[in-house]
């Protein structure tokens, strides 16, 4: 089916009001954005996040405006007529196909090789013949992790210097599963992860299905392991001979005091997700913490450590 998109531009004094009335309209699955809105909630979960796109804060400057759709048929043209009468203005309209919103993020995202050994592949592109590296496939989904960020790269690098073959592997804030299945893929035994996101063990576990890994060495639970003191002992038990974090620099100062008790003698830890200006207090903090840093890779504005 297509839709029609109507874009309705306000003020913030008269969003509310507007809203209402469109709902009055029966209008329903509004979309509403808004500069302020915006802005308190990346203020109120600052703790999530040490940086925000430059081109998305241009996106939602002035930006307030309320959004819905209409079936693109004489029903819908109808139904805009009698909203455009009941609001008294003139909505910006512009037509859609279901498949526009499900799969034109899809042609941006391409094969990718990362360090020596990896390729990673769409789900829905084809892999090329004979190209003498590990093929990882990937549908991300609606979570983070496709290989193209570079802290996800600089991860994935320092994953193969430190030889996966054979050994345990932990991945702390997981998203799509990447970290720990490139890990599988390059040969370790077993790999674990977590993340705070109630989605993450499942489109983590539908991506190892799509490289033929099952449960038997793979899986990922949905939890704050900052909080949850159950699998922190677990993990302490497991002992890992690798441990990743690719989140932030709040959580990794938090998590540092933990992982290494979650660590073998001589086991690696590998961290990213460190904005500019945070890494030498991540430093300070891993070598506080028994850590020795034997590598510091730094690509755009971000920073990995591999720890041992």
């Amino acid at each position: 089916m297509d839709w029609l998109e109507i874009t309705v531009n306000t003020t913030p004094d008269e969003i509310s009001a507007l809203s209402d009335r469109l709902e009055d309209l029966g209008v329903s699955g509004l979309i509403i954005e808004n500069e302020a809105e915006y802005n308190d909630f990346l203020e109120n979960n600052r703790k999530f996040w040490d940086y925000v796109d430059e081109d998305f804060e241009k996106s939602i400057k002035n930006l307030c405006r309320i959004k819905f759709y209409l079936e693109d048929s004489p029903d819908g043209y109808n139904d805009l007529e009698r909203i455009k009468s009941g609001i008294n203005r003139e909505p910006d309209v512009k037509q859609v196909k279901d498949e526009d919103w499900e799969n034109n993020w899809k042609e941006f995202y391409k094969p990718l090789e990362v360090g020596e050994k990896l390729l990673i592949v769409p789900q829905w592109e084809e892999a090329p013949d004979a190209c003498g590296r590990n093929i990882l496939r990937l549908d991300p989904g609606l979570i983070f992790g496709t290989g193209s960020h570079p802290t996800t790269k600089m991860c994935l690098r320092a994953l193969e210097t430190v030889e996966p073959e054979g050994k345990d592997i932990l991945d702390l804030g997981c998203g799509s599963g990447i970290l720990a299945i490139a890990g599988i893929v390059l040969g370790a035994k077993s790999a674990m992860g977590c993340d705070i996101d109630p989605k993450a063990p499942e489109i983590a576990s539908a991506n190892a299905a799509l490289n033929g890994i099952n449960g038997d060495i793979f899986s990922v639970t949905s939890c704050d392991v900052l909080k949850d003191r159950y699998m922190q002992k677990k993990y302490e038990a497991k002992k890992f001979h690798i441990v990743l974090a690719n989140i932030v620099a709040d959580v990794i100062l938090a998590l540092t005091p933990l992982v290494k008790s979650w660590l073998r003698d001589g086991g690696y830890f590998i961290t990213s997700g460190i904005i500019d200006g945070r890494e030498n207090e991540i430093e300070n903090k891993l070598i506080e913490n028994g850590f020795t840093v034997i590598e510091h890779y730094n690509e755009d504005d971000w920073h990995c450590f591999l720890c041992r």
